[in-house]
């Protein structure tokens, strides 16, 4: 039984101090100085809204005021000082947001000046942040903007058992990462399984070089990391350990976990792992044999962070279907947690169709997905997983400006996105050129 390691230590009275729950982190002292831009108020009319949560609104309109989603609705009255934008024929969304990327950390143009990815020093590095390593001026984060991407969570590689924390961004122009950072995020903690830590530090000394070794790893860090929290109740708090800090506040939530991994053995191991030291996995990465444990994930809130259809390129990445992702979504009657990521600077830039994809994958077996359901991918499911559903993820009255106007159904092959709101400031706009942000590294370069 699952749950066996942690009831056992509760019914012998050995219950870890991770259940006190207590603060592990204090303040952050690299805050978000994150800024919107000045916007004023718009009012998108008569469009097709997908809200993000699963509801479908025809001839809609999208009111956007101090930066706010303010109302959403059919024949909405424009403030007098609201800029009215025609959306017929057309689509709203909220921002797609990647649970998974790498911009900024793996920049272009690739240079190995630029591979600032994965810190392989050592099999467990959860001391590294990769928010200290994202180069703003990156240009895949205008091209993402340009495909509807408004937050992202950066992340350290998968070279590690343990390879850091990583950081959820906003898509904006900005000098400093932390202009980008968005404000109230947790972080998260980069977990890796199976054939990436095993082949780059296979043999190497005391480091993994088979499964068995992955598991040790993991579960050695997090004895360490249990009795530092244990320390730090007492009398004698112990000095601050960067490394063991960021594994005990995953370990009490405060830190969200997300692991790279392939087999549904080796899920299901880390689902046990979590239990034996008390955390919740908030996604399982890549996940190609998720659909084998998908009721498994839907129990223990899992969500799975998919690809569309990219498979075969490794031994683990073998036994693909391409419903893997509609048998998580609809996991325990529907309970399950299903989210397209990209893991590519070229994929994020097309998120809408990769959930395109998986629509024709369930119209081939009979299967009927409506785009107010296969927008939640993209949308509402990877802020939950991110922990920022509050802030942003769907259209509702409150949260973030972060809108998008598609010219047509946002899963078609011929969709693309027009217009870019953040915060309720339009950052892009297709129709214009000055409203198409560029990079330092594509100015001055012909265009073919």
């Amino acid at each position: 039984m699952r749950l066996f390691p942690l009831a056992a230590a509760l019914l012998l009275g050995l219950a870890t101090q991770v259940d006190a729950r207590i603060t592990v982190l204090k303040e952050d002292p690299y805050p978000s100085t994150y800024t919107p831009v000045a916007s004023g108020t718009t009012l998108v009319r008569n469009a097709t809204v997908l809200v993000g949560d699963g509801t479908r609104l025809e001839a809609a309109d999208v009111l956007l005021k101090d930066g706010k989603i303010s109302r959403v609705g059919q024949g909405l009255d424009a403030p007098r000082d609201a800029t009215v934008v025609d959306g017929t024929g057309k689509w709203i969304t909220p921002g797609i947001i990647d649970i998974h990327s790498h911009l900024g950390v793996y920049a272009s143009p690739g240079l190995d000046a630029h591979s600032d990815g994965n810190e392989m020093t050592n099999p467990v590095t959860s001391q590294v942040w990769a928010e200290h390593a994202v180069w703003p001026q990156d240009p895949g984060f205008v091209t993402a903007l340009a495909g509807g991407v408004t937050s992202m969570l950066i992340l350290p590689g998968s070279g590690n058992l343990i390879g850091g924390r990583g950081v959820v961004l906003k898509n904006v122009p900005a000098e400093t990462y932390q202009e980008m950072k968005f404000p109230g995020a947790p972080w998260s903690l980069k977990m890796a399984c199976g054939e990436n830590p095993k082949r780059f530090y296979g043999g190497q000394g005391s480091a993994p070089m088979t499964r068995m070794g992955n598991v040790a790893g993991y579960r050695n860090a997090f004895i360490d990391a249990r009795e530092y929290m244990k320390k730090l109740e007492g009398k004698e708090p112990p000095a601050q350990d960067l490394r063991l800090e960021t594994l005990a506040a995953a370990m009490n939530g405060e830190i969200q976990v997300q692991i790279h991994c392939y087999r549904s053995d080796e899920m299901a191991i880390m689902l046990d792992m979590a239990d034996e030291f008390g955390f919740k996995i908030a996604a399982f990465h890549h996940g190609v044999e998720a659909y084998k444990i998908a009721d498994q994930m839907a129990d223990a809130g899992t969500c799975g962070a998919l690809w569309a259809d990219w498979w075969g390129f490794k031994a683990e990445a073998y036994d693909a279907i391409q419903e893997n992702i509609l048998v998580v979504d609809r996991a325990r009657e529907g309970k399950g947690c299903a989210i397209v990521h990209s893991d590519s600077p070229e994929g994020i830039q097309r998120l809408n169709q990769e959930a395109g994809k998986v629509m024709g994958s369930a119209r081939r077996i009979g299967m009927d997905i409506a785009p107010e359901h296969a927008i939640q991918w993209i949308t509402e499911n990877p802020a939950k997983a991110m922990g920022i559903l509050e802030e942003t993820g769907t259209l509702e009255r409150g949260k973030m400006g972060d809108v998008v106007l598609w010219n047509q159904n946002p899963f078609s092959v011929y969709a693309h996105a027009e217009k870019v709101w953040i915060d309720g400031a339009l950052l892009f706009d297709r129709s214009n050129p000055a409203l198409q942000p560029v990079s330092d590294f594509t100015l001055g370069q012909e265009s073919n």
